[in-house]
């Protein structure tokens, strides 16, 4: 019998499920074509709903002029449209501002492709609908076939049109509901010819291009296939989220490879139909061979778009590097468990015509256990590949052909040279050690134009007949042809390792930097110090001003920037808001805001967004280098790691203070229980016996009770001097005298004292006679000596208490000693930490523990310092030792 548990609902379903709530809900209503009736379909279904009590909103329609569309939007509550000045015309865009501000339940926003004017917040509409869904909005929107992105390339090769306004596949993936609107060809056609779609003259040349019988019944098919995907879709996350069995599961992985040429997105719009038709999770990959990396600027530009355009359709990418291609594919193949591998037809070269030479037949030989899928692409470069080497300079070829040109001379010379003091039978040598050289110090392409010129340079001058390029002998001609090769081999050989020890140099540089980094980013403490050691390494990356954003009281605020002077208009900081709530990147050369002439990137880590950070770059006109953003990326991710380290430590002080705080307030709460409680019930008591038996007690007995109601009372002063002591203390409004004062009269008046309200007779005193006078506050002395009485007497253990007072160098010493049972040695400086107390000597509950803590506060503000010190003698007891500076105050003295 199944278990129960073998029929739990998927939970990837249930996360998907639960991802959702809270976003708004989107409509789509699918056509194949234009004036299907998509957008009269929607305003009738919304003004039912309105009609129902519901909260509808017009936030744009296009009617094109077609009356019955016009009139649905009678009595509906239409958004105005906002107004943009481009080159001197006024376009009307959607104000999707007014729409998050009016919120309502339904917007209904039409044309989901358009493409918006510029310096609007996103270039496409797609993008203000996501926000508004985000926000919690539903939205209705319609749509035609032909935009969906990875049809893009199908509908031009159907239909002879390039569509340019396109919406990614994960937006109708994504989309709650999908509504196919559909007629056939003939009707459509018969709407067209009645000027119902467009005027009539548009309409006869539409008849005649775009809205023939083949073409809208492609994209018939086409739209009726997207919507049987899109209701599969709907079936099996209905059947995961409700733990219904059936053949829905998948295990299909699909590896894109591709390369910087023009059958890139074409590669990449195939791989993602795949992956939608198998509901397969998808990878497209290029690797780069090691040593040669592209520098043209427009194959690296096709490269970043295809790749961008992967990331659009839903796809991961990854960049790789490695010296055998197919070796690496496979590799990155089985790692990543890929079931199948799609590429393009290999365009080999003449050499590579062979079976089995080109690229996508070596894939296949060495394939074991992984399909290969190889897709057919259009021609459309092979007639320029054999002249691409003329548009494709390898870099540094031209100083490499002037530098083998030499070489070759000095070769030459000195082979004449050599011919005329020692005959040789063969200075091929030479010529060898000529392509060398080149090979080591210009690479490849300069010792492959070293061996070409040393054969000819060879044959020309010493093969017989000299001075010209004839072989005499075919034994001279064989030496040649394998001269030629020796040369082209070794100089090959020397060119790679020159090309990649070049490589390896810039990568080290390049982890060299990153550690360095890394270092500065460490040793900063600070969270402004980390700022400022990215921002200036930064700027030397970017070339122009760089900014960083942290959040500060619920928004974004500028924490630092390089060169200060750098602000940031609303624009910009809309862009970093962006880029902070959606973990995007937004700006300059995005999608969000890409006219801005700044960039933004959110600092990730695995705790989310910790700041933003902006910068302008030197050459706005130009495209981010693969090794631009590679670098970039990393130093932003040291970056974050350092910022969000300065915060963890800044919320661990924060919190640490809080638990002190929360400590220190439970001590003192418990301290004011007894030390306020106690004496305040024996005042209480004694004054309610005095005046209940004042006649009937005897005189010594009320004397008793008044003199233990005054001994409270005098506790009770002492208590609350103590806490206004050290709130005078932290507050640093105690400001003690500078006086001279003469430290056996505050001795003696602080003994008095003590005998007086602690009733201790058994102190004595060791005054010495040369005990000198120095600065201090009389009262506060007194203060001190009386505390530390107090504790002595306290944790003595009604022992003897000694005073002493001397002279040690410059210093005035005093030292209060009890032989009590002394403290801990851990413990000798946590006594003068607030609210800590010792033990009970004497059988009664330790004070607040603000005594020793005061006398510190008291002897520092003073100019002296204050130490604990035990065992005092006889390894038992507690020294309490006071030190004052007297010899630069003695100066001053008059003689």
């Amino acid at each position: 019998m199944e278990r129960e548990h073998d029929r739990r609902p998927d939970p990837e379903a249930l996360l998907a499920l639960a991802g959702r709530e809270g976003r708004g809900k989107l409509k789509v209503f699918l056509g194949a074509a234009p004036g299907v009736g998509k957008t009269f379909a929607m305003l009738a279904a919304a003004k039912r709903l309105k009609s129902e009590g519901s909260d509808v909103v017009i936030g744009l329609v296009e009617t094109h002029g077609r009356a019955e569309t016009s009139a649905l939007l009678e009595g509906q509550e239409i958004l105005a449209r906002k107004q943009v000045s481009y080159r001197g015309r006024e376009l009307e865009e959607f104000d999707i501002d007014a729409a998050l501000k009016r919120r309502p339940a339904l917007i209904i926003v039409d044309e989901l492709a358009h493409t918006n004017a510029p310096e609007s917040r996103h270039p496409k509409r797609w993008q203000d609908v996501d926000e508004l869904l985000d926000a919690g909005v539903h939205v209705w929107t319609a749509l035609n076939i032909q935009h969906l992105e990875s049809l893009a390339d199908v509908v031009r090769r159907i239909t002879g049109v390039a569509v340019r306004e396109t919406v990614p596949d994960s937006v109708l993936q994504n989309a709650e509901d999908v509504i196919l609107v559909d007629i056939t060809p003939a009707e459509l056609i018969q709407r067209l010819q009645e000027g119902k779609i467009y005027l009539p003259q548009m309409a006869q040349r539409a008849v005649q291009n775009f809205f023939t019988p083949r073409n809208l019944t492609a994209l018939r098919e086409l739209a009726l296939r997207s919507t049987a995907d899109r209701v599969d879709d709907q079936m099996v996350a209905y059947l995961r989220q409700s733990a219904i069995e059936g053949p829905w599961e998948t295990s299909d992985h699909i590896l894109a490879y591709i390369g910087p040429d023009d059958r890139a997105e074409i590669l990449v719009r195939a791989a993602g139909r795949m992956a939608t038709k198998l509901k397969a999770s998808w990878v497209v990959v290029h690797v780069e061979r090691s040593g040669h990396e592209e520098t043209d600027p427009a194959r690296l530009k096709r490269l970043d778009d295809a790749l961008q355009l992967a990331e659009r359709l839903g796809a991961q990418t990854q960049r790789l590097s490695a010296d055998d291609i197919v070796e690496e594919v496979l590799r990155y193949a089985r790692r990543e468990n890929a079931t199948q591998i799609v590429v393009g037809r290999s365009r080999a070269g003449w050499l590579r015509r062979r079976p089995g030479q080109s690229f996508s037949d070596k894939l296949v030989s060495r394939a074991r256990d992984v399909a290969i899928q190889i897709i057919p692409t259009p021609e459309r470069e092979a007639t320029r590949r054999a002249f691409r080497w003329s548009l494709n300079k390898p870099k540094g070829l031209v100083p490499g052909v002037v530098a083998a040109t030499a070489a070759v001379t000095v070769a030459v010379g000195t082979g004449e040279a050599l011919s005329i003091v020692i005959r040789l039978p063969n200075l091929s040598m030479v010529f060898l050690l000529a392509v060398l050289a080149c090979a080591v110090s210009f690479g490849l392409w300069s010792a492959v134009a070293a061996s070409l010129l040393s054969f000819l340079a060879y044959n020309f001058f010493f093969i017989q007949p000299i001075y010209t390029f004839t072989v005499a002998s075919p034994q001279e001609f064989l030496s040649l042809l394998v001269f030629l090769a020796v040369a082209v081999f070794t100089g090959t050989l020397a060119g790679r390792v020159h090309d990649q020890a070049a490589e390896v140099r810039q990568r080290a540089q390049h982890s060299e930097s990153l550690y360095d980094f890394s270092r500065k980013l460490a040793g900063a403490a600070k969270l402004d110090d980390a700022l400022w050691a990215a921002a200036a390494h930064l700027q030397k990356i970017v070339g122009g001003g760089v900014a960083f954003l942290i959040p500060e009281d619920g928004d974004l605020q500028l924490r630092i920037a390089w060169p200060p002077d750098v602000e940031l208009n609303e624009g910009e900081m809309s862009a970093a808001r962006w880029s902070f709530a959606k973990n995007e990147i937004a700006g300059w050369r995005t999608d969000t805001l890409p006219t801005l002439v700044k960039q933004f990137r959110p600092l990730v880590t695995p705790r989310g967004a910790v700041g933003v950070f902006g910068f302008e770059p030197m050459a706005r006109g130009e495209a981010p280098t693969p090794e631009f953003e590679r670098a970039l990326t990393a130093l932003l991710e040291q970056t974050a790691l350092a910022v969000d380290r300065s915060l963890l430590i800044g919320e661990a002080v924060r919190a640490a203070a809080l638990e002190d705080n929360e400590r220190l307030r439970t001590t003192l709460l418990s301290s004011l229980s007894h030390d306020l409680r106690t004496p305040l019930a024996t005042i209480s008591g004694a004054i309610s016996t005095l005046r209940q038996l004042r006649n009937r007690l005897p005189p010594e007995k009320s004397e008793e009770l008044l003199a233990s109601a005054e001994e409270e009372t005098e506790r009770l002063t002492r208590f609350i001097a103590n806490l206004l002591d050290m709130s005078r203390i932290e507050s640093g409004a105690l400001k003690a005298r500078r006086d001279y004062l003469d430290a056996a009269d505050c001795i003696r008046n602080a003994l008095e004292r003590a005998r007086k309200t602690l009733g201790a007779e058994n102190i004595e005193t060791s005054l010495a006679p040369d005990l000198p006078s120095f600065r201090g506050d009389a009262q506060l002395l007194e203060q001190v000596l009386v505390n530390l009485l107090d504790n002595a007497h306290k944790y003595g253990g009604g022992s003897r208490i000694v005073v002493h007072a001397r002279r040690e160098g410059g210093e005035a010493v005093i030292t209060v000693t009890d032989e009590g049972a002394g403290i801990k040695p851990a413990d000798l400086t946590r006594v003068f930490e607030k609210f800590y107390r010792g033990g009970k000597a004497d059988g009664r509950k330790a004070g607040t523990g603000l005594g020793l803590s005061i006398c510190r506060g008291l002897v520092e503000a003073m100019g002296g310092t204050i130490e604990a010190q035990s065992p005092a003698a006889r390894r038992r007891g507690t020294r309490i030792v006071l030190r004052f500076p007297v010899a630069e105050i003695m100066k001053g003295l008059p003689a």
